[in-house]
């Protein structure tokens, strides 16, 4: 249980910065955008997405399944998002979600794991 509410937590930190960033920002994340805006909400998704599979696997306690489960749903729901976006859209944000933003969730969980001694 407390797993499952990790993922959700973890994917809430992670959609909502992204549905803020998009709607502040005023820009589409299906639309073709400048080279600046891309790599800006990449690496701003990326951290999120870091945050939320460490949140998960600090909240879930059970090594590994949370940042994965988070991951994995990152992952279907940008493959989904792009097999349903019509082709006259661009498809970048999807893209980066599986590519670069459903690793990061894992990066996320292996730090949240790390013992830290000084």
């Amino acid at each position: 249980m407390r797993s499952a509410v990790g993922v959700v937590v973890g994917y809430i930190i992670f959609a909502v910065s992204a549905a803020l960033l998009f709607q502040l920002s005023g820009h589409n994340p299906h639309a073709v955008v400048s080279s600046q805006v891309m790599m800006l909400s990449i690496v701003y998704g990326m951290a999120f997405a870091a945050l939320g599979g460490w949140v998960a696997e600090k909240i879930g306690k059970n090594p590994w399944k949370p940042a994965v489960a988070l991951a994995v749903v990152i992952a279907v729901g940008a493959i989904v998002s792009i097999m349903t976006t019509p082709n006259t859209e661009s498809r970048w944000s999807q893209w980066s979600a599986v590519l670069l933003m459903a690793p990061s969730a894992l990066i996320g969980g292996w730090l949240a794991q790390r013992r830290v001694s000084l």
